[in-house]
């Protein structure tokens, strides 16, 4: 099984550990690509605004477009944003880029929100300036995405987003009170990096829930948890130091791991921050206001969890070869023990105590904070459909929706939680599993009955424009 841990985290509050890789907050950032000696400073500065501004998660390291963004009114197909002048934006002017940045508004048409202009739309000139130069020097690629956005009825009606930008833009608004540090970290986590993109649950309108700022969403079948500094559902027990190793390194030991969107925020972008903006978005971070929501995590008993087998178990896949050849056969033979079951299907990644294979990138998971939060439907959605890798050398793990089924499943997650989460107990079933498999993020009554509500919107101006056209034409033959 490719690493159950990467799905098990992003931010998320955790247990005090002996070693919580305190060093990573004092790593440089990772080389940044595209900078040269030979560009001007204002190039330079917009490669880092880029990744500031995490442009890759959508366009890709190359920024030819194609990734697919979901959304509930259907999937979203970002575009070039090379030079390219027949298929990217080499035709655009700075002022373009800014309009499509602030306002989500291109030459030709209007914008999806899935291009995070309601956050970019704080955006500084400076940096926009600084990006537009940029992006003209990266290598033009002319060929349009293989996909393109194509909407059901009314949302193609691009026209639209005008309604929603006058009631969603700009997503954030500035807090008082802060000082300088936090005033960075404000811009860097509101407008740049639009951490709330993710962390914040929709309104109505898909619109930001400003009441519940940070407080965690969902997201198909991931779950960006609340990464406010509330102690029992939040990052509360997190220290500044904790939030800037985590966005550095993707890592803190036996508390969180960064996977899925965050694993890819962490790979295209937070990895090559300065120290001094990673420390603003932490101060930033521990300043917002704290948010408690249903999704706890339970205290771990640091007495349950596991030590490792023995020194090499962790990296000598030899040394755990027995366990878990015993294993599969134990369920080749029907066996449903939920240790047979985790070690035959997640064992070889995650090894046989929890404590995974660093060398190859496969994370442990013991302690993990996303594996003792009280509700399981992370990690069983997780152990169902997979996660795909922050990167191209990243493990993948793959999803177990048709090898496994619901009792089999509810014993792993249960064994995962109690033997490396240091829970008492695990109470998950094969209906909790079956309910978890089965519920997706809920629609708006505006975003599901929009077609419909359309249609009557359209019925009803007809009829009001007939009795118009009649009441008109009364009026003149009276005369």
């Amino acid at each position: 099984m490719k690493p159950l841990s990467v799905m098990l985290s992003m931010l998320a509050i955790g247990i005090t550990s002996s070693t919580v890789m305190a060093e990573g907050a004092n790593l440089p950032n990772a080389s940044l690509p595209n900078v040269s000696p030979a560009n001007s400073e204002l190039v330079n500065r917009g490669a880092y605004i880029a990744r500031a501004a995490d442009c890759m998660a959508c366009h890709g390291e190359s920024y030819t477009g194609g990734t697919a963004i979901e959304t509930p009114m259907g999937d979203i197909y970002s575009t070039n944003i090379t030079p390219s002048k027949r298929y990217g934006i080499g035709n655009y002017t700075e002022a373009d880029l800014k309009n499509a940045l602030q306002k989500g508004r291109a030459p030709s048409h209007m914008l999806y929100p899935a291009m995070p202009y309601p956050s970019y739309s704080g955006m500084k000139e400076e940096d926009i300036s600084a990006l537009f130069a940029y992006l003209q020097t990266v290598p033009a690629v002319d060929e349009a995405p293989k996909q393109k956005t194509d909407l059901p009825f009314p949302f193609n009606i691009r026209s639209l987003m005008i309604g929603w930008n006058f009631l969603n833009v700009p997503s954030t608004e500035k807090r008082d009170g802060l000082n300088e540090t936090q005033k960075r970290g404000e811009y860097l986590v509101n407008n740049l990096e639009h951490c709330g993109t993710c962390h914040t649950p929709r309104n109505s309108t898909m619109g930001f829930n400003k009441k519940m700022y940070l407080s965690g969403a969902q997201l198909g079948h991931w779950h960006a948890p609340n990464i406010t500094p509330d102690e029992s559902s939040g990052i509360g027990s997190w220290s500044e130091q904790d939030i800037v190793t985590y966005l550095r390194t993707g890592e803190l030991d036996q508390r969180a791991y960064a996977g899925g969107p965050m694993g890819e925020a962490v790979a295209h972008s937070t990895r090559y921050l300065k120290n001094e903006d990673l420390s603003a978005i932490a101060s930033y971070l521990k300043a917002v206001p704290a948010i408690q929501t249903d999704d706890k995590v339970s205290a771990v008993d640091v007495s349950r969890l596991p030590t490792p087998i023995n020194e090499s178990i962790t990296h000598d896949l030899l040394a755990q070869k027995d366990y878990l050849a015993q294993a599969k056969t134990e369920v080749s033979n029907g066996s449903n023990s939920p240790e047979a079951l985790y070690l035959a299907a997640c064992g070889s990644c995650h090894g046989v105590d929890g404590y995974g294979q660093p060398d190859a990138r496969y994370a442990p998971i013991v302690g993990l904070s996303s594996i003792r939060r009280e509700k399981p439907d992370a990690l069983v959605n997780m152990i169902l459909h997979g996660v795909e890798g922050a990167t191209d050398t990243s493990p993948i793990m793959p999803g177990f929706s048709e090898e496994l089924n619901s009792e089999q499943i509810a014993g792993i997650a249960n064994y995962v939680r109690v033997n490396f989460a240091g829970l008492a107990n695990s109470k998950v079933s094969a209906a909790d599993v079956d309910r978890i498999a089965t519920t997706g993020v809920e629609k708006p009554f505006l975003i599901k009955y929009a077609g419909l509500l359309a249609i009557i919107g359209i019925i009803v101006a007809i009829l009001v424009i007939i009795f118009i056209i009649r009441a008109i034409l009364r009026s003149k033959r009276r005369r």
